[in-house]
């Protein structure tokens, strides 16, 4: 029996319930299995054999904080290899392989042993965010906020007040409501650009399946007072790309879909650069410019 999720519209198939074997967020991403054709497959204890891939060089390598584990990413004859082991003596390499081809992916991990949660759910998202990226969406690392039926980005790197900042609007804005703490999805239907909830949500349990018109992104930065204003399009792009999945900054082909994807968003969404402090007035002041309040 397959399993099937709608998630930004796509559809993730997996071999195993995903919800029961401890992925909760993937909850309300839940469908009844259909015969329409996934955009990815998911399949457990199917990579046997990493050498007969032909994987390349290490494309990137990253620690992963939430599994305490280093990782790499690698180019391989049909797709793309992602690998993951824990820091601890005795640990087995965990492997997920997708072809682009046909948006399969393998997995060495086999569900009669204990499944690592951590290690399956950030191995889904790297492989899904291929699978995004193939489709021109992108996953964002971010903080996004809903008001009025629209939504704001914020972006920054860790520690720079980004679910700080959403948390001040769910304080001071009547009716904002946060969408994603964490991985929200970008992606244009009908030219219109839309940031979708996603399984993924960092720290913060917050699992929507639910899309809203993006009002515009906003890039955070600490400051001893409150301004923000408008980049251009040149400095839009820098504030955004930071953002976007960094492992596949190392890959031309993924990296060149990612910024056509961007630039098409930049047709009709705007970018802001906000320095604040962490206080009532950034809130007001963010919310106002972006959702055209002013």
């Amino acid at each position: 029996m397959m399993y099937d999720y709608i998630i930004a519209g796509l559809r993730l198939r997996s071999d195993i319930n995903l919800v029961e074997y401890g992925l909760r967020g993937f909850l309300p991403f839940e469908v009844e299995p259909s015969d329409s054709p996934a955009d990815c497959t998911l399949r457990l204890n199917t990579l046997m054999n990493k050498q007969a891939l032909c994987v390349g060089d290490i494309l990137a390598t990253s620690y992963v904080a939430e599994a305490d584990a280093d990782s790499s990413f690698s180019r391989s004859a049909s797709g793309y290899l992602y690998s993951i082991q824990r820091r601890v003596d005795g640990a087995t390499e965990t492997l997920f392989h997708i072809d682009i081809a046909t948006g399969c992916v393998e997995t060495n991990i086999n569900t009669i042993d204990n499944i690592d949660i951590s290690i399956l759910r950030f191995g889904i998202w790297v492989m899904f965010g291929v699978v995004l990226t193939e489709n021109k969406a992108i996953a964002i690392h971010s903080s996004v906020i809903v008001s009025n039926n629209k939504c704001a980005l914020f972006l920054g790197e860790s520690g720079t007040g980004k679910s700080t900042h959403t948390r001040l609007w769910l304080k001071h804005i009547d009716g904002a409501r946060l969408l994603n703490d964490d991985s929200p999805i970008i992606r244009i239907v009908d030219g219109e650009v839309l940031a979708y909830g996603s399984p993924w949500s960092g720290k913060t349990p917050c699992y929507k399946n639910e899309a809203y018109p993006v009002a515009g992104f906003c890039r955070l930065a600490q400051a001893p007072y409150n301004a923000i204003h408008r980049l251009p399009t040149i400095m839009a792009i820098g504030a955004i790309l930071p953002s976007c999945p960094p492992m596949f900054a190392y890959d031309d082909r993924l990296q060149d879909m990612i910024c056509r994807t961007v630039g098409d968003v930049l047709r009709t969404v705007s970018v802001y650069r906000l320095e604040c402090l962490p206080d009532e007035a950034a809130a007001l002041l963010s919310y106002k410019t972006i959702m055209g309040n002013e």
